[in-house]
């Protein structure tokens, strides 16, 4: 039996996965019931999927017994409170990304869906669904590369004029949003990093807060973060960069890759680890190397692995199809709902240091980040502090 998904928000997002749903392209899911609290919504619902229940109240749908599952659709600050509603009543749960605003709320929403091991709880990652970066992925973690020294990533492809962060007074503000750029445009790559690369010991930034636009949240960021054993990395993101740059290198030991624009991938891999190449050098083959004239073919292999760009909704589909086979036969998740803090903490790592100009453990304290997320809420005076 198909469980039947709640579509909690019918904004971009939701109404993408309704139409998916509805047009098959999710064989296994069939929408149960829709809820949004915008009554204009209503008669958009009743035309395009008729006969399906419409709720203005996301509690009243999560009682009505019309839903097994549901997708949550709506601003940030939500997501943890309307996960956590669901899963007490055995209702399996998979939320857009981010999973929260603040590791204080994502931590408890992953504490209680932790004494409900026997429902999904899962998670919107769907570029970990993108070919490209599965394979990326594989390489690394095969150790086909060795240890990375340094990774870096340059995404800078969220060119936003200042219309866009005036269209609703919610957006770009601590109160209404939580953040700019790496809450709103960002978290699929600061996710896929962390997945990719591991998690860091410590992080430190500079941030540019209303830098080129007329904003109180962030639209530029350079951070640097420290895996330990000497190992670093550079995450770049900005929203006033009209070209963009979408740029992730990432250096092993033993290999290189190079992915342009998330479509080409080149990889090299050392024909030894990198430090043996250099003590097997003798003083003559010096001569070559400044020349370079060195035989490259005798050191390191290259393939270039090249994706073209799926249809629109593809991968989405694929974390609902995913997220319906879990539920109906236990196939492992492609995004856990508990992943979804580890992109949380690292934004909030990110502003916790630029807020105190230190360099901050990963693991940082809870309450002293959601203290300083209240302050600038506060000299806002737009929305009400955060618990």
């Amino acid at each position: 039996m198909k469980p039947r998904l709640g579509i909690v928000g019918m904004g971009a997002q939701g109404s993408i996965y309704a139409r998916l749903i509805s047009n098959g392209v999710v064989p296994n899911l069939e929408i149960g019931a829709i809820v949004d609290e915008n009554p204009m919504r209503r008669q958009v619902v009743e035309s395009e999927y008729p006969g399906t229940p419409f709720y203005d109240d996301y509690l009243m749908m999560l009682d009505s017994g019309t839903v097994d599952a549901v997708v949550i659709c709506v601003p940030p600050y939500l997501h943890p409170q309307m996960g956590i509603e669901a899963l007490q009543r055995d209702i399996h749960v998979l939320l857009e990304k981010p999973a929260g605003i603040y590791t204080k709320q994502v931590e408890e929403l992953n504490a209680f869906a932790a004494t409900k091991p026997e429902l999904t709880f899962a998670i919107m990652f769907n570029q970990r669904n993108n070919p490209l970066y599965r394979s990326i992925k594989q390489i690394v973690s095969s150790g086909a590369i060795g240890e990375i020294r340094h990774n870096s990533w340059i995404i800078t492809t969220w060119w936003r004029p200042q219309a866009y962060h005036d269209q609703s007074a919610w957006r770009a503000t601590w109160g209404g949003e939580g953040g700019g750029v790496l809450v709103n445009q960002a978290p699929h790559q600061l996710d896929l990093w962390l997945w990719i690369c591991g998690l860091p010991q410590s992080v430190y930034a500079k941030v540019g807060y209303g830098f080129r636009r007329a904003i109180a949240v962030e639209d530029e960021v350079t951070a640097i973060v420290d895996y330990g054993h000497d190992a670093t990395g550079v995450f770049i993101t900005a929203t006033h960069d009209l070209v963009g740059t979408d740029r992730f290198e990432i250096l092993g030991d033993s290999g290189k890759i190079v992915v342009e624009n998330s479509l080409t991938a080149t990889v090299r891999r050392l024909k030894r680890p990198e430090q043996e190449l250099s003590d097997a050098m003798e003083p003559e083959d010096v001569a070559n190397v400044l020349s370079r004239s060195l035989n490259l073919a005798d050191y390191y292999s290259s393939e270039v692995i090249e994706f073209e760009k799926p249809p629109a909704g593809v991968q989405h589909a694929g974390i609902l199809e995913n997220f319906a086979a879990n539920i109906l036969d236990g196939t492992p998740l492609i995004a856990s709902g508990s992943d979804g803090i580890n992109s949380v903490r690292l934004a909030n790592a990110i502003h916790l240091s630029s807020w105190t100009s230190q360099e901050v453990p990963f693991d940082f304290n809870d309450d002293d980040y959601l203290a300083e997320l209240n302050n600038r809420i506060r000299k806002e005076g737009l929305f009400p502090e955060r618990v």
